[in-house]
């Protein structure tokens, strides 16, 4: 008996697997329809990877990547207009821009310029989906 509860115990005080890292991904890499009602899209188009707004919105976007990933978010990014991504077909950017996608593809944010983690969390907070997943994990908040 004293084993069986020594071996529970040890169980419950077992550390919790950490979440995966938090990476951007190739928009020549996704597939749009394997994400909808999946992850929120973080897109980061530039013509250039030397663009220096998409360098200063990278050095952003590294700062909190724990607040994007509670939020189901998958950072995109595309630097090379010549590559006809399905993403940069959809949302024709020019030069530089920041696009924010809801989970159902709509409640599109475009800003022509890089915005820091706490700006797209809080645009996130006011999609209706996220909003609906606040009430969810906490009801008594309402």
């Amino acid at each position: 008996m004293k084993s069986i509860l020594f071996a529970l115990m040890g169980l419950v005080a077992t550390p919790v697997m950490a979440k995966e890292s938090f990476a951007a991904v190739s928009a020549s890499d996704i597939v749009l329809a394997d994400l909808f009602y999946q992850k929120r899209i973080v897109a980061v188009f530039a013509d250039d990877p030397n663009d220096p707004s998409y360098i200063r919105q990278m050095e952003l976007l590294k700062e909190n990547t724990n607040d994007l990933a509670e939020r189901d978010v998958i950072l995109v990014t595309d630097t090379n207009p010549d590559t006809a991504s399905e993403l940069r077909i959809k949302l024709r950017p020019s030069g530089f821009s920041l696009v924010i996608m809801d989970k159902d593809g709509s409640n599109t944010l475009r800003k022509p310029r890089p915005w820091s983690t706490r700006e797209i969390t809080r645009s996130i907070d006011k999609f209706p989906s996220r909003r609906i997943e606040m009430l969810e994990r906490a009801p008594a908040g309402r």
